[in-house]
C-alpha cells in the first residue's frame, strides 16, 4: 500500500501519531484543484498512491474526491479523512471520528468501505451536507414528492445504500415539521436561492438543482471490513 497525507490550511497544526512521521505529507491550498492534485495522483517517478489521507475541511475532502472522480481513480484509491472541524458533516454522515488521534489511527490502519458518491448537475460532488435555505418550490426524491411550497430549509445528505436522504424542514404554529425521503436522486425546482455544498455557497443563486448517486462508489476508510 502506498499512502499519501494531504494537509490543507484549516488543519490546526502537527499531525498526530501514527501519521506524524510514518507517511509522506504534502501541504496543499484550500480546496485543491487539478494543478495541485493531478501530479500527486500520477507521479512521474515512483508509484501512485492507493490511499489518500486528507486533513482539512469537508470542502477540502470534496475537492480531492472530485479529482479522483474526474481522473477515473475512484476504484483504485481509498480515501481517509481527518476533519479539522469537530462538527464536520462528513464525519457525522459516515460515523467518522473527529478526535485527531482516533481519526489518525483509523486513517493509517482502517479498512475502506464502499459508500455512495453523490454528484450534482453542476459538476460537483456532495460528501457531507447540501442545503438550500430558504426554499420555495417543488422537490422530488425519485418519484416521491417531498415539498410543494415553502420550507425553512432543504437538507440533503449521502445515505447508504440508496444514495441520498432529503429533508424539508418547516417551522410554524405547530412547531418544527420535517418531511423526509430516501432515494437515488433529488430534483429541485424553486425560486432562485443559494445552494450550500459541504459548507461552500455556490457562486450564483439557482432555480434548479439535482443531486444523484454516481454509478461508482467512494472507497472511504471507516474501519469496516
Amino acid at each position: 500500500m502506498t499512502s499519501l497525507v494531504l494537509t490543507c490550511p484549516s488543519w490546526p497544526g502537527r499531525l498526530p501519531a501514527p501519521l506524524d512521521s510514518a507517511l509522506p505529507v504534502r501541504a496543499l491550498p484550500e480546496r485543491p484543484g487539478r494543478d495541485e492534485l493531478d501530479p500527486l495522483l500520477a507521479p512521474k517517478d515512483g508509484p501512485a498512491p492507493d490511499r489518500l489521507v486528507v486533513a482539512g475541511s469537508d470542502a477540502d475532502l470534496a475537492a480531492v474526491v472530485l479529482r479522483l472522480l474526474r481522473t477515473e481513480r475512484l476504484a483504485e484509491v481509498a480515501v481517509a479523512f481527518l476533519p479539522s472541524d469537530p462538527n464536520s458533516a462528513v464525519a457525522d454522515t459516515w460515523a467518522l471520528p473527529t478526535d485527531p488521534a482516533t481519526a489518525a489511527a483509523l486513517a493509517r490502519y482502517g479498512e475502506p468501505d464502499r459508500v455512495p458518491l453523490v454528484r450534482d448537475d453542476a459538476g460537483g460532488v456532495l460528501l457531507g451536507r447540501g442545503e438550500l435555505r430558504p426554499i420555495r418550490g417543488v422537490v422530488y426524491c425519485d418519484d416521491q414528492l417531498v415539498l410543494r411550497g415553502q420550507a425553512s430549509r432543504l437538507v440533503v445528505t449521502p445515505a447508504a445504500p440508496v444514495g441520498v436522504e432529503v429533508r424539508a424542514v418547516r417551522f410554524g404554529l405547530l412547531g418544527r415539521r420535517v418531511r423526509a425521503a430516501l432515494g437515488r436522486a433529488v430534483q429541485v425546482g424553486c425560486l432562485a436561492t443559494t445552494v450550500v455544498v459541504d459548507g461552500v455557497p455556490q457562486p450564483r443563486p439557482v432555480s434548479r438543482w439535482t443531486w444523484y448517486k454516481h454509478t461508482e462508489d467512494l472507497r472511504l476508510v471507516r474501519g469496516l471490513g
